[in-house]
């Protein structure tokens, strides 16, 4: 897949808050049901079910482009170039907006807020 421009990369998030706002509901409910388990109850269909909906929903999440770096809490990626250079567009469940970004090299640690910049051009292949 290519690069994100930022109004790209907000594009897809919003596209897939639905997804996201369903894989944190699944997440909670496989970890309520593995804990049942480990409990003695039989509750083990139940969490394979739901182990294969996240399965499902992370791989919708990750065919559009966007890498899933993290589940509990979510965090993504959206692979960019900013300032002439290659970053990770970042966010984090929990952030209201896609408003950080940081080196691919750095990682989270070096995540930076975006500076607010105007519309910009065609995502880049």
């Amino acid at each position: 897949m290519g690069l994100f421009t930022v109004d790209e990369a907000r594009q897809v998030l919003a596209e897939l808050r639905p997804v996201l706002d369903e894989l944190v509901a699944v997440r909670a409910d496989a970890a309520e049901a593995a804990a049942a388990v480990r409990a003695g109850e039989r509750r083990l269909p139940e969490v394979k079910a739901h182990e294969a909906r996240l399965d499902e929903l992370m791989t919708t999440v990750q065919q559009t482009g966007v890498e899933l770096k993290g589940w509990a809490p979510l965090l993504l990626d959206f692979p960019a170039d900013l300032d002439g250079g290659p970053v990770l567009l970042c966010w984090l469940e929990g952030d209201q907006e896609l408003a950080w970004y940081h080196r691919a090299d750095l990682g989270f640690p070096g995540r930076r807020r975006l500076a607010e910049q105007p519309s910009d051009g065609p995502r880049s292949t």
